[in-house]
Parts: C-alpha cells; sequence; structure tokens
C-alpha cells in the first residue's frame, strides 16, 4: 500500500497495479469512455499494452474503495519508441533513454470530483526513479481540457503540437525532473483553435506554459 485518504466520508486506499488487476483496469476504462460525449479525447490501453506496463515496464497506480477500482493513472518506459516524444521535445537520441511517459489516467465517473487524479499525480511521479529518468513526456489531444489542466498543473510544457500515432492531432509536454525553473520574458496568446499559429510560435523556441477560458474560446499562453 502506497497511501490512504477520504472521498467524503469515503475511505480509499492506493497501491500498484499488477497483471491481476488487469480486468478491472479494462472494466473502469469502459466506464469512463461510455461517460465521455467525445470518445476521441480517451485512447484506452488494450490488453497487452496494460500487461506491458503492469509487467514492469512501466509503474501503474489504482485507488480502491474496499476491493472495487476506482481510479488509475500510469507511467511507462517507452523504451525505443518510433515515434519517441523526446524527439518532439528536442532531445539528443543518447538523452531518449532517460524518458519516461506519462500514460493514461483514468478516474471512475461515480468518483469525479475528488481530485483523484492529482492525488495520483503526485503519488506516482514520486515513484518515479530520478537517478534514471530525467525527463518525463506525454501527449493530449487539443481540447480534451481535464487533461491539458492536468498537465500544466504539474508543470509539464507543450514542446510541439503535431500529428502522432496515426495522424492524430496532439500537443505534446515536456517536464525535466531536476527542478529547473526557467525564467521566460516573451509572451504569446494563441487560440487552441488555431494550429498553425501555435506550431509557428512553437518552432520559433516558445514553449506552451498555460491556458484560460477568454469566454468563447480557449487561449494557449506561449513563453520563450
Amino acid at each position: 500500500m502506497i497511501s490512504t485518504g477520504t472521498l467524503g466520508a469515503t475511505r480509499y486506499m492506493v497501491r500498484r497495479l499488477t497483471v491481476a488487476d488487469i480486468a478491472q483496469i479494462e472494466a473502469v476504462q469502459k466506464d469512463v469512455v461510455a461517460a465521455l460525449e467525445d470518445k476521441a479525447i480517451l485512447q484506452p490501453l488494450d490488453r497487452s499494452e496494460l500487461e506491458n506496463i503492469v509487467g514492469g515496464n512501466g509503474v501503474m497506480l489504482g485507488a480502491f474503495v474496499e476491493d472495487m477500482l476506482i481510479a488509475f493513472r500510469a507511467l511507462l518506459d517507452p523504451l525505443d519508441d518510433d515515434e519517441h516524444l523526446g524527439r518532439d521535445g528536442g532531445l539528443a537520441e543518447p538523452q531518449l533513454s532517460s524518458v519516461i511517459y506519462q500514460e493514461v489516467s483514468n478516474v471512475h465517473p461515480s468518483y469525479r470530483g475528488y481530485g483523484l487524479q492529482k492525488i495520483l499525480a503526485s503519488l506516482i511521479m514520486n515513484e518515479v526513479d530520478t537517478s534514471r529518468y530525467q525527463y518525463v513526456c506525454a501527449t493530449v489531444m487539443p481540447f480534451n481540457i481535464a487533461s491539458l489542466k492536468d498537465k500544466f498543473a504539474q508543470g509539464l510544457k507543450i514542446v510541439a503540437l503535431k500529428l502522432k500515432y496515426g495522424g492524430k492531432l496532439r500537443y505534446v509536454f515536456m517536464k525535466a525532473l531536476n527542478g529547473e525553473n526557467k525564467k521566460y520574458s516573451e509572451v504569446i496568446e494563441v487560440a487552441m483553435k488555431d494550429t498553425t499559429t501555435q506550431q509557428a510560435v512553437l518552432k520559433q523556441g516558445y514553449v506552451g506554459t498555460g491556458m484560460y477560458d477568454k469566454g468563447d474560446e480557449w487561449i494557449v499562453r506561449y513563453e520563450k
């Protein structure tokens, strides 16, 4: 067991997940997808991907109420990923082995509103061996607001906006785990729907550091 807490009056506990938990993981994924208005927002992991992570090529933490899985979060060592996110962030080939990915994060619809995604983010990043991994990367679909907020809250920054994994438009996020806190002097704000301008400012060396709701559209803040 890694941690315990309460959701209102309900107690929960967090532990590492294993192959024995895969059926429950798949059940939570199914319920999460069923509750989404836009099914494209979430790309569920298939059984082989789940087995790869819990089998030792990553870390997956799960939150349980009694014996029922209600939320999980995963990290994956991408090894020699053909579309390695570290390259998108400008890392040299020798640095790619020091990258770990933030993978899927799911909270069962019945247990939303308690901050479980944020809690699991903090707990799972504490599990990272920082002597081995120096960078964390992730991809997020534009307008997946909850996931974008999650990444920015953890200090990850947008380093690319491009087609990944079979032509799907994704933000690529990256963060150095050595605690560096770069100071920026220039700011540009761009509408999230304006892909072309965002790609242009990223090529100019800007990184995405935050976003806000203007009322009629989402705005992404870029700095360098």
